[in-house]
């Protein structure tokens, strides 16, 4: 699925489908006050209509956490978040609605760790997002770092899985293994069997056979990336490079 829904952000449907706070910041684009959708007859809201817009909602809350808005995540969350460039204004004042509303990020959060409690990979699909975001100026600020501790927190995400996501995106000594989720004493053959494993778990053909939006195949995208370059500074590391590695 495209980010077409975009070009309707501004009709109230959206905003019902939502429901909650993610709903009740549609609602607000469109002009209406929307009521939270619990018992509602609309069904489940479509999983990439709340995955997109709670990223927004996210990036705008850790864009005024932080304080400063750079050009560089501008460009970061645009390279993510695909919109057609005639919406491109919705998308800016939906960014700028979630920056300014009383509503804390904890509640938009909370909501997107409600809705995807079954698929724990789409959280951390948001997170990675968030610290592309983050990243894209060249460092972490000490207050957006604690945003992403905070979200992660919401989302059941533990310190393992925070370190393995941070170091996708942060210099940290033994960054490679930290990507992958490894030891450093885990043997050749168990590297490259977690490698193999993590590049099928993580491939975004996976994201787009799942029906998701645009924003998660860019993630995956990215992710993938940085799995195989960490993999590629293992093997050049251990000198596996041109080797073949028996299964273990």
């Amino acid at each position: 699925m495209t980010s077409s829904f975009w070009g309707i952000l501004g009709g109230g449907g959206l905003g019902f489908a939502l429901g909650g706070p993610l709903g009740a910041l549609v609602g607000a684009l469109a002009g209406h006050v929307l009521i939270d959708r619990e018992g509602a007859l609309f069904g489940p809201a479509p999983r990439q209509l709340i995955f997109t817009t709670g990223l927004v909602a996210l990036a705008a809350k850790m864009a005024r956490a932080d304080g400063v808005v750079t050009r560089d995540e501008v460009a970061a969350f645009e390279r993510i978040v695909t919109v057609p460039a005639e919406q491109k204004a919705q998308v800016e004042r939906l960014f700028d609605l979630a920056k300014q509303t009383s509503a804390g990020f904890e509640a938009y959060a909370q909501q997107i760790a409600e809705s995807f409690r079954d698929e724990p990979a789409l959280l951390e699909d948001v997170l990675d997002g968030l610290f592309l975001i983050a990243a894209a100026d060249g460092a972490v600020h000490e207050r957006e770092h604690a945003y992403l501790r905070d979200v992660a927190a919401i989302f059941r995400i533990d310190e393992a899985g925070f370190a393995r996501i941070e170091a996708r995106h942060l210099r940290r000594r033994d960054d490679p293994y930290l990507v992958l989720g490894a030891d450093r004493d885990m043997s050749d053959a168990e590297l490259k069997q977690l490698h193999r494993r993590l590049v099928v778990e993580n491939h975004p053909d996976r994201e787009i056979a799942r029906g998701l939006p645009e924003e998660a195949v860019c993630i995956a995208t990215r992710r993938l990336a940085a799995i195989n370059a960490a993999w590629d500074a293992i093997a050049k590391e251990r000198g596996l490079q041109g080797k073949q590695v028996e299964p273990a």
